[in-house]
């Protein structure tokens, strides 16, 4: 596999684009940086406190109540993504905005070649985000094979869910959006409408303070 990655690494090089970073120089992620935490606190109806979601888990929390929380300065993310449909874009569009919004350090992998998926994933881990957030359908079975592997990094699935994810491994969707992976189609009925940017945006916000809380490994499905 690294050995494909070297060799794929001279063509993928230009998907990679450092998007966002925080005021001042720009991080070039080659240092170190403290750990990430929660700047803020769930609200009353994101999970119940006295009964935390088990692994595998799938919660439904209120709505707006992940609003008050943002990442640490320093948070560094990389948005994997594949595909190029309109539904696609939209969630691709809904963290480049996020990530402005909340100045996160941003590099983007653009997995565009079919055969190397797995390879443009195991790209992504090799530049040592804080988390990587998955966007596109056809990234979820390789998912699948990659992310037991590497339970050190945290992952975000939006619009999606892998049918039996590692602690690693959290999804954010809805009814509509719900690919599980080829041969286990959607949880849900597939409603393309249904990938809306306000969807979209909660998505990411829901499923980043999830993680941010240590509540990893569940699908969050929001109304």
């Amino acid at each position: 596999m690294r050995s494909r990655l070297l060799a794929a690494g001279m063509t993928s090089a230009a998907a990679i684009a450092v998007l966002v970073s925080g005021c001042g120089s720009p991080d070039d992620w080659s240092q170190p940086h403290a750990k990430p935490s929660p700047v803020g606190t769930l609200g009353p109806g994101f999970v119940n406190p006295a009964a935390p979601p088990t692994p595998e888990a799938t919660i439904t929390p209120s709505p707006g109540s992940w609003d008050g929380v943002r990442p640490s300065p320093g948070y560094r993310v990389v948005l994997l993504t594949a595909g190029d449909d309109p539904q696609t874009r939209t969630l691709v569009t809904a963290v480049t905005e996020w990530a402005e919004e909340e100045q996160i350090s941003l590099k983007i992998v653009t997995a565009d070649e079919p055969g190397q998926l797995i390879e443009h994933i195991v790209e992504a881990i090799d530049l040592g985000p804080d988390l990587v957030i998955s966007a596109g359908n056809d990234l979820v079975d390789p998912l699948a094979v990659v992310t037991a592997s590497h339970l050190d990094q945290q992952f975000l699935v939006l619009g999606a869910e892998l049918a039996e994810p590692t602690a690693n491994v959290t999804a954010a969707n809805w009814t509509g959006a719900s690919f599980r992976g080829e041969g286990l189609g959607m949880s849900s009925t597939y409603d393309p409408a249904s990938i809306t940017p306000e969807r979209a945006a909660a998505a990411v916000r829901a499923g980043v303070a999830s993680v941010l809380n240590g509540l990893t490994g569940i699908v969050i499905r929001l109304d």
